[in-house]
């Protein structure tokens, strides 16, 4: 009898990455709060006390359709502390996606079948470096301009439905925007 070898998702290509991971919009789910909060209780028990937690993303924004991906930004003090919370992260699970000098996404909830249940993106960040907590404020404050983000995501979905970089890339100016005015709204606040 024959098996089928599942690849591991570090021997997939990022076409066959694109295939087994597509871009799907959802329903706006209350239980994303839950989903938050928690893995931030879970990673309360593995990080440093003085690390602080933000929910970013369109899961963090009321009433829009988003991927059911639950992003978190983990705002960290200095630089060594922002390699030991990634190093942490890693041997608990996580797996990095992208690494440079100031900043370190890892994601759980990806395997070789698909995705799981739940599937988080962790950030990690220097202090300050937050620009998605004001991204979220805003959309969240002009639920008008939530609605017309909604809509730019709906019209890119099935275009860039296997090409997340694309995806990204083709939402860039109008977050850039916001982000922008964002800023200039709630930064002075915190």
């Amino acid at each position: 009898m024959r098996y089928l070898r599942i690849k591991k998702l570090t021997e997939m290509t990022l076409d066959e990455l694109w295939q087994l991971f597509p871009i799907f919009l959802t329903e706006h789910q209350p239980y994303w709060i839950e989903w938050y909060n928690e893995e931030v209780a879970q990673l309360k028990t593995l990080l440093p006390s003085d690390v602080e937690y933000h929910h970013i993303g369109s899961t963090a924004v009321n009433g829009i359709m988003a991927k059911p991906i639950v992003d978190i930004i983990i705002e960290t003090n200095t630089d060594s502390q922002l390699k030991e919370v990634a190093e942490t992260l890693h041997s608990h699970d996580y797996i990095i996606m992208s690494s440079s000098e100031n900043r370190i996404s890892l994601n759980k909830g990806y395997t070789e079948y698909g995705f799981a249940e739940k599937v988080f993106h962790l950030h990690i960040r220097l202090k300050d470096d937050i620009d998605e907590v004001y991204f979220r404020d805003y959309l969240n404050a002009h639920p008008d301009v939530a609605k017309e983000y909604e809509e730019l995501k709906l019209r890119l979905w099935k275009q860039y439905e296997h090409n997340r970089d694309a995806y990204t890339n083709a939402k860039t100016s109008f977050v850039k925007k916001f982000t922008g005015l964002a800023i200039s709204e709630f930064k002075a606040k915190r």
